[in-house]
């Protein structure tokens, strides 16, 4: 078990204030989700209503992870985010596994998916069919992951403010298209009547993958805690940036969907995977697919960027705790970034990229991440029992509640997983527990290199 004298031998500069910090939030969170997986959510969930259910849901429980996250954040704002709450409320061991996992499952995955969703809506800009050409779509997006490493290597400043830019950029697109579709969305068929309930009941397990796939969309609430060790006055900031983030998101999340929902019926956005130009295309035209597009494209690398700036700080940690090769921990000399872990993380993803399609990432993201997310919340109710002179900033409110809620959410995820998808469920936790031995045989007592 670490203690909270643990120090980092390599440090890392802060200079993200809290426009930076809240713009990370955002520029991770909003990235390929709003824009694909709303096919996938209505094909699970073929009614209008609880479609939009689902989505508020995902928010609830992304909220609750967030207000819950926060606290540990202000109270442990060290490089590493997840991986230093879990590694100090359950020990090495189960730092070690959530690093593991995000080095054969989760971070490749992400950066892959989010890629792919860059790519598709590039081309779409362009005037081609992305489906017509999915070994170019495959080839940008591996493009956009090195493009996007490099930005990062670069330096956490210039990353952080292209984030900035896209994150600005992205929020008033969607809701430009949301106040389109409520002014012109009359003269496209738009229609209140398309939010009536349809017919039949929707199959309780399809109602849970929908939420894996919402909860995709919502994911990144908490990844500025991966650089909290970047964060000016992180006792205040961090919490301050994650919350009001979340709550944007939520808001932006909904009012997205229900403006899908108003200009096409559920069936047409079922089958609809890039539904933002598809919505602007009948509200207004050509013109509308082109500009959505060339937003989107702008949105996912902007994400893709934030993602690349946070991640890799995983690595670097662990390998700083002595869990992972200490040459991941290296710091550039002229950058100050973590440049060698960067570089792993872009690999790891381009390799994810050439082999998986969207669904399969975003799925594997989500059922590889988020049982961290509910045993790192977890820990909160250890730390405060077993180290109540830790200093916390922030704490929860609504605490023991609020975080159960979390936590009962994530089981619910992962016990619906195991029904209705139990064989690439069942392989997903293989491959997380197959880093148990891993421990034992190679990190127990630390690497010397």
């Amino acid at each position: 078990m670490q203690t909270g004298a643990h120090q980092s031998t390599a440090q890392l500069s802060r200079r993200l204030g809290f426009w930076s910090a809240i713009a990370v939030v955002i520029g991770v969170t909003i990235g390929s989700g709003i824009f694909r997986t709303p096919a996938v959510i209505a094909e699970r969930v073929p009614d209008p209503m609880l479609m939009l259910v689902v989505w508020l849901l995902g928010g609830a429980i992304s909220l609750c992870g967030a207000l819950s996250v926060a606290e540990l954040a202000a109270a442990l704002p060290q490089t590493g985010g997840w991986y230093v709450y879990l590694r100090e409320g359950w020990g090495r061991l189960a730092g070690f596994l959530f690093g593991w996992a995000e080095l054969v499952l989760i971070r490749a995955s992400a950066t892959g998916a989010i890629s792919t969703v860059c790519s598709e809506y590039l081309l779409r800009s362009l005037g081609y069919d992305p489906s017509a050409y999915e070994r170019a779509t495959d080839a940008v997006a591996a493009l956009t992951i090195v493009v996007a490493a490099v930005v990062n290597i670069r330096g956490v400043q210039l990353g952080a403010t292209i984030a900035g830019v896209s994150t600005a950029t992205k929020f008033a697109a969607l809701t430009l298209l949301v106040l389109l579709s409520a002014v012109l969305g009359g003269r496209a068929g738009a229609s209140t009547a398309h939010f009536t309930a349809a017919a039949g009941a929707v199959d309780v397990g399809l109602f849970g993958l929908a939420l894996i796939s919402v909860l995709w969309a919502y994911d990144g609430f908490a990844d500025l805690s991966f650089a909290a060790g970047e964060v000016t006055n992180p006792g205040r900031t961090l919490p301050r940036a994650i919350v009001a983030g979340t709550v944007a998101i939520v808001a932006i999340y909904l009012a997205a969907n229900a403006a899908y929902l108003y200009v096409s019926p559920i069936d047409a956005v079922a089958t609809s995977p890039l539904v933002a130009a598809d919505t602007m295309h009948a509200i207004v035209g050509p013109v509308g697919v082109a500009l959505v597009s060339v937003v989107v494209t702008i949105s996912t690398f902007g994400a893709l960027i934030s993602v690349m700036l946070t991640a890799p700080r995983v690595f670097f940690a662990m390998a700083d705790d002595r869990l992972f090769f200490r040459r991941v921990a290296v710091v550039h000399p002229r950058y100050g970034t973590p440049h060698v872990a960067i570089a792993l993380a872009a690999a790891l993803g381009v390799a994810f990229v050439l082999t998986r399609t969207f669904e399969q990432l975003a799925d594997t993201f989500v059922l590889s991440i988020w049982p961290f997310y509910g045993l790192a919340i977890a820990g909160l109710y250890r730390l405060r029992r077993t180290r109540p002179a830790l200093p916390r900033p922030y704490r929860v409110p609504g605490y023991p509640v609020l975080p159960g809620v979390f936590i009962v959410a994530v089981a619910y995820l992962v016990g619906n997983a195991l029904v209705s998808d139990p064989l690439w469920t069942g392989v997903t936790f293989l491959i997380i527990l197959a880093g148990v031995p891993v421990y034992y045989v190679a990190f127990r007592r630390g690497v010397p290199i």
